[in-house]
């Protein structure tokens, strides 16, 4: 287990790169399993994730090599194996196995998905699409089987009760080969879907409509890489990093962003009284003070994304008065909150609202990272702080942030990584 070491107290400036997108990444190296050529990939973000899922693909005799942010994965000799279960269980994404498996062998055995711990995240919306595609789907001992019959999957309508984007993205894995139609309702319209499907068409899919609530696929029976597929860039990092340059900055620059990805968010900032320069790709953050504060609602895509409310809440730690935060999506997503009033800060939850109070004088001092973005809200905190900051179960940090210690150096921070990274080795159990 790996150990964050933050020396606090350093202003940063300078520029930072944001590299792609974790949660496009994490979906579209299940659905390369679809392709009945090599893929690549391009943008690809060197984290924790990224590398589990490896393990995953190797145990299905799926050969890749990553190297310089190029991942290339061929499945062209894949074969069904029971999936490692440390891997499967150490991030939540391994769930999109089940809906590429299923389309590419009717079928699918995977242990039910671990992750980040923010409460419950149930995958019922997953199931019934699958059910309504034609598979029949058992769980028995935290095992989920997934069977079709003779005549495999069809086309059909799937209404989500609920916006996920899990939900939707698996439902397009199922379905892209299936045969006939597939009309997906109420579908979630982040940007990391429309990547999947850009990704999956360029293949020679037929996925229309995504970014919006209906999503129609006409199944296709083969699917062929034929040129490099770039992956966006991350709107969680670099809202991580503007959050970061506003409480600790001189002058930051973050570069490689799609500024309408992130309007909900940069809205905020700006109703803070934070001056930001938002150009093509890239947003420049000055030095800011005498900060208001604000009231934030997570809300689904185009609304202020869950994933941002536990990173921006450092930065409302310097506002003027008190703010407020309630979280939609995952309203027990207050991990952060007990360590960071060890550091000194006023924070707390109430009836599924967050209350941050001013916290001017926060104290390095050890805390947990008990998911990737309370991690990330803990870097903030610790390089606000006087003193030394230690942040255990780092693994967490470095699950979701593209070389997190390298760029912080890069913008003057004092930051070091100690111990072992947690990879499920050879993909065994």
């Amino acid at each position: 287990m790996k150990k964050m070491i933050i020396h606090g107290g350093r202003r940063l400036s300078g520029e930072v790169t944001i590299g792609g997108a974790k949660n496009s990444t994490v979906a579209l190296i299940p659905a390369a399993i679809l392709a009945d050529t090599p893929v690549r990939f391009d943008m690809v973000p060197d984290i924790l994730d990224v590398h589990n899922l490896m393990l995953i693909l190797k145990s299905m005799n799926v050969h890749s090599t990553f190297e310089d942010g190029v991942l290339t994965i061929d499945p062209t000799e894949i074969v069904e194996a029971p999936l490692p279960s440390k891997a499967i269980k150490s991030l939540r994404a391994s769930y999109y196995f089940m809906g590429s498996l299923l389309g590419r062998f009717q079928r699918a055995t995977l242990s039910f998905p671990g992750g980040d711990n923010i409460g419950p995240r149930p995958i019922d919306q997953h199931i019934k699409a699958f059910e309504a595609l034609g598979a029949n789907v058992e769980e028995e001992d935290g095992t989920v089987r997934i069977t079709t019959g003779p005549t495999g999957l069809h086309g059909a309508t799937i209404f989500l009760d609920m916006v996920s984007v899990g939900a939707t993205i698996n439902s397009i894995l199922a379905a892209v080969k299936a045969v006939g139609t597939t009309v997906i309702e109420n579908a979630a319209k982040e940007p990391e879907i429309i990547d999947i499907a850009t990704f999956l068409n360029n293949m020679g899919a037929h996925v229309r409509g995504a970014g919006t609530d209906v999503i129609r696929i006409e199944g296709v029976p083969t699917l062929r890489a034929m040129n490099t597929h770039t992956i966006i860039p991350d709107r969680i990092e670099a809202g991580t990093y503007l959050s970061m340059a506003a409480a600790v900055g001189d002058g930051i620059t973050i570069k490689n962003v799609i500024p309408e990805h992130l309007e909900a968010f940069t809205a905020k900032m700006i109703e803070m009284g934070v001056p930001l320069e938002i150009n093509e790709d890239s947003i420049y953050v000055p030095h800011t003070d005498n900060l208001k504060p604000i009231k934030i609602k997570t809300m689904p895509f185009p609304g202020f994304a869950t994933d941002l409310q536990q990173p921006l809440t450092p930065l409302l730690f310097r506002a003027s008065g008190s703010s407020v935060v309630i979280d939609t999506i995952y309203p027990k997503r207050i991990k952060h909150i007990s360590e960071l009033r060890k550091m000194g800060a006023s924070i707390r939850s109430e009836d599924d609202t967050i209350v941050v109070d001013p916290s001017t004088e926060l104290v390095g001092s050890e805390v947990q990272a008990g998911e990737i973005r309370a991690g990330a809200a803990l870097v903030i905190a610790g390089l606000m702080a006087d003193g030394d900051t230690v942040i255990t179960h780092a693994d967490n940090i470095l699950r979701g942030y593209d070389r997190i210690a390298g760029k912080l150096t890069a913008l003057n921070a004092d930051v070091e990584i100690v111990g072992d990274a947690s990879l499920v080795e050879n993909g065994q159990d």
